[in-house]
């Protein structure tokens, strides 16, 4: 008898045609080199993607180094200019050490799985980071979930646990809405009930704190002991690439333990050289976070929204198809924002997620802001 064998893949259709029908579907944007659109959809927030001497730094690094690190950073892929970035980024930061990861996802899942496994707790906040929430589901841990910003349902996982340690993981900016999370506040729970608490500076870097050096920095924090930041050079820094920070001791654990360190190929170099050189522009400008958060302020008032904590400006349409719609009318404008749906957000809540930049012009603010209030209109979302 002859058996006949169906594609064990074709359910990848009805589900894609469910996803459709939920308006849920997603399709990369392509961007064209020669686009003269205004991109508010990224997190560019300081505009130093294309700031010269960070293209130059990057463009050296290629003929100093190659286009690869060609390896894990414990074989061969840690260069000379690895260890520079690291020591300045700390240096900047305030903390001992700092350890650079290829990606921020990774960085945060290599921070939580060697932080915390079987036998531990970690309390995290609905608001947390994909990758936040994915490094607690790969760690084993007993993981409690709060809402977010709850300090006191913090205190109350850490006090009634039994296990031998526990982590705190947070953003310290919600990447969602740009709100700031209470993070003295949450230092205070996790230091006096024994805990560590792991900030994700992702969105905050470069926006807030004394020279853009983040909330943990703006709270009087840095260096503080039992806290671990987390963070990336592809926002502020207009580059690649995530990093730990904290103690020495953090960072030899980690080149030890997290595995999304040891097993994956180093940093290329010209994210690095790129990265480092944005540290150095926004040293020298400590004024920029300032100028990105006018801008901000100019912005969500000529839009007719409250004013964000920082860079992200987040616009509720509800409707995932109505704020497809909106963006795609924008889009048609030259002007990119981001749209946020499901899984991203809670359902009914899909909005676009307005990202300002700090080296746009007043004028341009303004005309930009009267695009995206017709493009709610034309949606019936005002």
């Amino acid at each position: 008898m002859t058996t006949v064998h169906t594609d064990p893949l074709s359910w990848l259709d009805d589900e894609a045609a469910a996803i459709a029908a939920a308006g849920l579907h997603r399709t990369p944007l392509v961007r064209s080199a020669s686009s003269t659109a205004i991109n508010l959809a990224s997190n560019d927030y300081l505009g130093l993607s294309r700031h010269p001497a960070v293209i130059a730094a990057a463009q050296a690094a290629v003929g100093a180094w190659g286009a690869g690190s060609t390896s894990s950073r414990l074989v061969v892929g840690t260069t000379a200019a690895h260890i520079d970035f690291e020591d300045d980024l700390a240096d900047f930061l305030g903390t001992e050490a700092a350890l650079v990861f290829s990606s921020g996802y990774l960085a945060n899942v290599g921070a939580v799985t060697a932080l915390a496994g079987r036998g531990d707790l970690i309390v995290s906040d609905t608001g947390a980071h994909a990758s936040l929430i994915d490094g607690c589901r790969l760690s084993r841990a007993r993981v409690v979930v709060t809402e977010r910003g709850d300090v006191d349902a913090i205190r109350r996982a850490l006090a009634g646990r039994d296990e031998r340690r526990a982590l705190v993981v947070t953003d310290s900016i919600y990447s969602i809405d740009g709100e700031v999370a209470p993070i003295a506040e949450l230092y205070g729970a996790a230091h006096d009930l024994g805990a560590t608490l792991l900030v994700d500076e992702a969105h905050a870097v470069g926006v807030r704190g004394p020279g853009g050096r983040g909330v943990v920095a703006e709270c009087g924090l840095s260096g503080a002991p039992g806290l671990v930041i987390t963070g990336v050079a592809s926002k502020s820094l207009g580059a690649q690439g995530g990093f730990v920070a904290g103690s020495a001791a953090l960072r030899g654990h980690l080149i030890d333990r997290a595995r999304s360190f040891i097993f994956d190929t180093g940093l290329n170099p010209a994210a690095v050289g790129a990265a480092h050189a944005a540290l150095g522009v926004l040293r020298a400008d400590p004024e920029l976070p300032n100028t990105l958060r006018s801008s901000v302020r100019a912005f969500a008032e000529a839009v007719g929204a409250h004013t964000p904590q920082s860079a992200v400006v987040s616009l509720i349409v509800g409707d995932p198809v109505a704020a497809v719609a909106a963006a795609a009318y924008c889009r048609d404008r030259d002007l990119l924002v981001g749209c946020f749906r499901p899984p991203s957000v809670p359902a009914g809540t899909s909005r676009l997620r307005v990202t300002v930049r700090a080296d746009l012009e007043p004028t341009t603010l303004v005309s930009v802001a009267a695009v995206v209030d017709e493009a709610l209109r034309a949606v019936g979302a005002r």
